[in-house]
């Protein structure tokens, strides 16, 4: 076990705090400012881009510096995201022995608040310890939960570290060093109005379709690399009105370019082909649904080799810590995609959190505890002859 040790119950305590502050994407400055004291108490350097401004947010992501004690060492950067999901407004945290919760009516939070938590907990502990370290650059991001946006703004020319670490996923005993890329999409189902109860027949049901649409796709795990979703229909008037219109979000994931192509092309043709079906004759005149949609790029895939220096770092800090580690790909994007697409090689590792995203949420305080152990022997070791 490493000799400087982390004051747990400090970092439990830390976490506890600050899942009770609401901080759902666009709302992190109260969040924020509370961590701002917490880095300059450390005696950690604080500033805030304007990635609040270009979102619209209340405050924008937080960049902090703390000055190596360990002359040429490289620099390493560590991060995690301070936004929340819905419901995530007047979290209660439940501990219950190792485990800590929500009251059933809201998230947790661990996500990525577990992530922040450990990061303030290991520069505590390396200041008082007076540890060997380089230069560490931290970054807090917003907007995470919103397609990453906080990150996609970082500009990276105020960074000087090539190598660093997100904590932002579930098992602590994975160092995901693979993520899939994503395509979002934006469908808008046109049809024709009338009322349901005198002239359906004079109607196009916008609803109609993009169920016609959606019943056509394959979705859900497509193969072990791949996955796609529907995940928002919004649309019709009232009861009595054949819908005009309907709008529909959705996604596509891969690990592999190509087929995250082929699944997007198959959900795009999905809508049009079901489009083209509906047809009426209104007035010696044929009238179609139709569909508008919008595709992007949300986010590349990223695959951190093996070999690479912070890989290799992590995995013997784990041993020289007792524990076991091992590397793996996940299904979920993180700010560690823009980042590493931004040129700082950053694998995501695990602090415990699961059930993320619902109401059942819980974060494993052991698993945090053993993040925090491998993250502080990172820091005190990377750049140093044994891991270089």
């Amino acid at each position: 076990m490493p000799a400087e040790r982390l004051n747990f119950k400090r970092m439990k305590d830390h976490f506890l705090e600050i899942v009770q502050i609401d901080s759902l994407s666009m709302k992190e400055r109260a969040v924020a400012l509370f961590l701002q004291k917490d880095l300059e108490a450390i005696g950690a350097s604080v500033e805030f881009d304007q990635a609040g401004e270009k979102v619209n947010g209340e405050i924008g992501n937080l960049i902090s510096r703390v000055k190596g004690t360990a002359p040429g060492r490289p620099p390493l950067l560590l991060s995690a995201h301070m936004d929340t999901v819905v419901p995530g407004e007047g979290i209660r945290p439940i501990c219950e022995g190792d485990v800590i919760r929500s009251d059933g009516t809201t998230i947790l939070g661990g996500d990525d608040k577990s992530g922040i938590s450990i990061i303030i907990e290991v520069l505590r502990t390396l200041k008082e310890k007076k540890a060997a370290h380089g230069d560490l650059e931290i970054v807090f991001t917003i907007c995470e939960e919103f397609g990453l946006v906080g990150a996609k703004h970082l500009d990276m020319s105020q960074f000087t570290a090539k190598f660093g670490l997100v904590l932002d996923c579930d098992h602590a005993e994975f160092l995901f060093t693979k993520a899939p890329a994503s395509d979002r999409m934006e469908f808008t189902v046109h049809g024709l109005e009338a009322h349901a109860g005198v002239c359906p027949e004079q109607g196009i049901s916008a609803i109609q379709i993009a169920a016609e649409a959606i019943s056509r796709m394959t979705l859900g795990r497509i193969d072990p690399e791949t996955t796609a979703n529907i995940g928002i229909i919004q649309g019709g008037a009232a009861v009595n009105i054949v819908p005009k219109t309907v709008f529909i979000r959705g996604e596509s994931r891969s690990h592999n370019k190509q087929k995250l192509t082929d699944q997007t092309n198959h959900m795009r043709a999905c809508f049009q082909e079901a489009a083209k079906k509906f047809e009426i004759e209104l007035k010696s005149k044929k009238m179609r649904g139709r569909v508008e949609e919008k595709v992007w790029r949300d986010y590349n895939l990223f695959n951190v080799p093996q070999d690479s220096p912070i890989v290799q770092a992590v995995l013997q800090a784990a041993h020289r810590c007792g524990y076991q580690l091992q590397t793996n790909a996940t299904g979920g994007g993180c700010d560690a995609n823009i980042l590493n697409e931004k040129g700082i090689t950053v694998p995501n590792l695990g602090t415990g959190m699961h059930q993320i995203h619902t109401v059942n949420e819980w974060l494993s305080f052991k698993e945090m505890s053993q993040t925090a152990d491998v993250v502080l022997e990172v820091v005190k070791q990377f750049g140093s002859e044994r891991v270089a």
